[in-house]
């Protein structure tokens, strides 16, 4: 007699556009479902380039069923709309904006950092690390790299950040390109990389450099972030500024011109096959789900007393998911479901 499969929900606040809770949750949803061992569906506010890309080419369907067995949540917007359909394991990105903050309706919690693992635990929420899951099968090296560096790729968010390194790279005479998610996003990143020699960014970008065999430096000039940078990244220092989610704030630098000239002559072709191997052992997606599958054994007894400790903290929240989210499911008065309701 066949196993039957568990049926799992993979929740994501947006879909909209290219980010790194964007990608994660594309190359987590990939790994999911390639065990057949998985029904697996998903479920945003807001669909968009992303979504497209779920349904389009891995055929994986917009949340239709009414209960699941386990569901990933990534932000507190969506634990708190999927609550009661399962258990629920929040995946925590970030400690800086509201959405990444843990839900205390989250069953448990996963950390993508140290960082963010300390950050929940100084908050009371149980939790273990889960490094960032990348699909090492697509984001590979196609392409050599040079043993001098001939041309750079900036991932950096910030134009502040793409103007130092346009400026640096016309004086060096090397061919320079930037993609920035939020004026020209691509969603087959891995293809860019491998026409480059090397990749400056910060978080997802600098793991997606590592999967394709790419040299890294660690910097952007984000708002909520500021002027951070790690510099480059040498292999034996990825188990240090990862404990922050490579984002600079490891050695938490300013970089100027000079500085990042600086990094730049530290360049090592070497140093691409080093780090294609870290990535493949420490930010395989497919082996993220065996851990997240594990993280699943948290769900005892003693987790769910915290859970419901809590929750006494949290009354009008609580007040939401029981009383007013139900009766606006049946009266579809919008007062049921105003935001400041659990708030």
């Amino acid at each position: 007699m066949e196993a039957k499969q568990k049926k799992i929900l993979i929740a994501v606040n947006d879909l909209v556009r290219v980010g790194g809770a964007e990608l994660y949750t594309f190359d987590l949803i990939k790994a999911f479902a390639t065990s057949e061992s998985f029904e697996v569906e998903y479920f945003t506010f807001n669909k968009g380039l992303i979504s497209k890309k779920i349904e389009e080419e891995l055929q994986i369907p917009f949340m239709n069923q009414k209960k699941y067995d386990l569901i990933f949540a990534t932000h507190n917007t969506t634990v708190k709309e999927l609550f009661g359909l399962a258990p629920i394991i929040q995946i925590c990105h970030g400690t800086i904006l509201e959405p990444e903050q843990p839900s205390p309706l989250a069953d448990y919690h996963i950390a993508i950092s140290q960082e963010i693992a300390d950050h929940l635990t100084k908050l009371g929420y149980p939790n273990e690390v889960v490094l960032n899951g990348i699909d090492i099968k697509i984001k590979r090296p196609l392409n050599p790299i040079n043993k001098k560096l001939t041309s750079v790729l900036s991932l950096c968010q910030s134009e502040k950040a793409n103007n130092k390194l346009q400026a640096i790279c016309n004086k060096k005479g090397l061919r320079f390109k930037a993609y920035n998610k939020h004026k020209n996003p691509t969603t087959n990143i891995e293809q860019e990389i491998n026409n480059f020699d090397m990749v400056v960014g910060i978080g997802r970008s600098v793991y997606d450099a590592m999967a394709c065999g790419r040299p890294s430096l660690i910097y952007d000039n984000r708002g909520y972030n500021g002027n951070k940078a790690d510099g480059y990244l040498r292999p034996e220092n990825f188990a240090k500024y990862v404990k922050k989610n490579c984002s600079g704030r490891y050695l938490n630098r300013q970089y100027q011109e000079n500085e990042l000239i600086r990094e730049f002559e530290k360049y090592n072709p070497e140093d691409g096959e080093k780090l294609r191997n870290i990535a493949v052992s420490h930010l395989n997606a497919y082996k993220m789900v065996d851990h997240l599958l594990n993280a699943a054994n948290q769900l005892n007894w003693r987790n769910r007393l915290r859970k419901w400790k809590r929750l006494t903290n949290h009354a009008r929240l609580v007040k939401h998911v029981y009383i007013y989210k139900k009766i606006y499911a049946f009266t579809k008065n919008e007062y049921f479901n105003r935001s400041h309701i659990d708030k």
